[in-house]
Formats: C-alpha cells, sequence, structure tokens
C-alpha cells in the first residue's frame, strides 16, 4: 500500500512538473519579443527548444504509469504564463521585470527537479530520476545565463525611460524593492506556521527577522531621498502573499511546494537587487548601491539555506500523508 501511494505522489509531481512546462512553453514564446535587448532575446530563444524537450520528456514517463498531463492544471499554468509576460510588457522598465521574473522562475523550475528527483529516488524509479536530474541542470543553466544579463537588462530598461532622471528611476526601484520586502514578510510569516519541518521552519523564521530589517532599512533609505514607499504596490504584493499562503496551506504537500516556492522568491528578489545595484550606481548614490550589495548576501545565503533542506521538505511531505520510502 505504501509503495502505490509514493508511487501516486510521484505522478502528481510528474503532473505538476508537466504543468510548469506548459506555463514556461507560453513564456519562452514570448518574452524574445518584449526582451528588449538581441543578446537576452537570443537566450529565450535558445530555452525555447530546452523546454520543449522537457515538456516531451515529462510527458513520456508519466505514459510509463499510464498518466495523462492534467488538462486543469495545464491550462492554469498556461494563463499564469501569459500573465506573467502581460504583466512584464505593462511595465514601463519590462526588460528588467522579465529578466528578474524569469530569473525566479527558471529556479522555481530547479526546485520543482530536485523534489521530484528525490521523490523518484525514494520510489526507486532510476530512469524518472534521471530525467529530473537532466532537467534541473538545464534550468538551473538557464538561470545562470538570466543572471549574466542582469546588468544589460537594467541599462536596457532605463533606455526604455530616457525622460526619467537618475534620481527618479532609483525612487521607483527602491520602491519595488520595499514592495517585494512586504510580500516576502507575509509569505514568510505564514511559513513559519505552515513549513512542516522544525529546520525549514527555523530557516523562515530567521530570514522573516532580516526582512523586516531589509523592509526598515528600504524604507530609511527612501526617506533619504524624500520618497515613500508605494502603499498600493505593498498592499498588492501583500494580498498576494497572503492568497499564495492561503493556497500552500489547501496543498497535501505543503512542505515541498512551500520550499520551492520559497527558493524561487528568493532568486526573484536576488533578481531585482542585482538591478537595484545597477541602477544605484548609474545614480551615483553610493548608499543604496551598497545597501543592495548587503540584502542581496541575506538573499542569497537564504536561498541556499532552503536548497540545502530539500530533503528534508520531501521526507515531511511523506510523513505527512504518511507514506514510507521504499
Amino acid at each position: 500500500m505504501a509503495d502505490d501511494q509514493l508511487t501516486d505522489q510521484l505522478v502528481k509531481y510528474l503532473s505538476d512538473a508537466h504543468s510548469i512546462e506548459e506555463q514556461a512553453l507560453q513564456q519562452m514564446k514570448s518574452a524574445p519579443g518584449i526582451a528588449g535587448d538581441p543578446q537576452i532575446a537570443s537566450l529565450f530563444e535558445r530555452h525555447l527548444e530546452e523546454t520543449q524537450d522537457h515538456e516531451r520528456l515529462i510527458r513520456d514517463r508519466m505514459a510509463a504509469y499510464d498518466a495523462d498531463p492534467s488538462k486543469l492544471k495545464d491550462v492554469v499554468a498556461a494563463a499564469g504564463g501569459a500573465g506573467m509576460i502581460l504583466f512584464a510588457r505593462a511595465q514601463p522598465d519590462t526588460p528588467g521585470k522579465l529578466v528578474a521574473h524569469a530569473f525566479s522562475y527558471e529556479h522555481l523550475e530547479e526546485a520543482a527537479y530536485e523534489l521530484l528527483r528525490r521523490v523518484a529516488e525514494r520510489a526507486g524509479d532510476a530512469e524518472t530520476a534521471a530525467v529530473a536530474a537532466q532537467i534541473g541542470d538545464q534550468e538551473r543553466a538557464m538561470g545562470d545565463r538570466l543572471e549574466g544579463v542582469f546588468e544589460r537588462a537594467a541599462i536596457a530598461s532605463m533606455e526604455q525611460g530616457r525622460g526619467d532622471e537618475p534620481s527618479a528611476r532609483l525612487v521607483k526601484y527602491l520602491a519595488d524593492a520595499h514592495a517585494l520586502e512586504a510580500q516576502a514578510e507575509e509569505l514568510l510569516q505564514r511559513a513559519v506556521k505552515i513549513g512542516g519541518d522544525p529546520e525549514l521552519i527555523a530557516g523562515y523564521r530567521d530570514h522573516l527577522v532580516e526582512t523586516q530589517e531589509h523592509k526598515r532599512l528600504l524604507a530609511a533609505r527612501l526617506d533619504a531621498l524624500d520618497a515613500s514607499p508605494s502603499a498600493l504596490k505593498d498592499a498588492a504584493l501583500r494580498l498576494g502573499a497572503l492568497q499564495w499562503g492561503m493556497f500552500f496551506q489547501a496543498q497535501p504537500d505543503t512542505p515541498g511546494k512551500l520550499a520551492a516556492f520559497a527558493f524561487a522568491f528568493e532568486h526573484l528578489e536576488i533578481g531585482g537587487y542585482e538591478q537595484l545595484r545597477v541602477v544605484a550606481r548609474q545614480a551615483a548614490d553610493t548608499e543604496t548601491a551598497a545597501l543592495a550589495e548587503r540584502i542581496l548576501s541575506d538573499e542569497r545565503r537564504a536561498a541556499e539555506r532552503i536548497f540545502g533542506a530539500f530533503d528534508r521538505a520531501v521526507d515531511a511531505m511523506l510523513t505527512s500523508q504518511a507514506i514510507r520510502s521504499s
């Protein structure tokens, strides 16, 4: 019975992976047209071919279990992919927002495949584990390529907004960073309650303290520039965080999904702070550039800590559903 439950869980993770690839396909098809830079566009074009291969590989592994992709999940995921593109296109700094969100999404995929690999290994499915490792490596490599164009993306964004004064542009990026920290605070507060594993919960709690300090420091920089956080942005992002918290609480495998999303969200923040650092330097604001460096170090360390706890997240997920590994 336990083996059947573990196989069922593996199929669910395969279905989740397929849905993620469906969303990625939507993003990769649309992203080159709004990238704002030929080098950045070429990265998305190259990864489209990899993503098509990923979708096929996952579909084949599902067929090995006589399973079909979840049509409902795929429709929702495809709509989400289109929604991300529409969001990026609507921003005045499209290239930067696009690259930051794509960077985060690649790490969501990396996390999903790390979890899938671990579940497959526990289920004794070496072939699925190998496929998950192969795809995970390619998602990580795409994330690295995107990380290499953060400065180009920030510069392309600045070129799109030539009428903005450097100081005004810096205030916008600081307000965006404050809004992200407001969302992170809400997510981490929920994560502390539903993390499912003592080590994961300790990591979320420690980073919650850091996040609250980040918010304070960003607000102080905005105040120094005679500006203030965007209340509208902060309220909208806090609402989004609350909705995500409710989503995770409703999942039977909360610890795994929560860890994957938290890992991806850390990389969304990393993308934001990498670009804030570029904009601060362009504005000759050394204090804000130094603050971005400091917070970047915290975000990277938090991401590494979450990654290091993926085994515990899978164990907590299996324990919560009374499933024993092979």
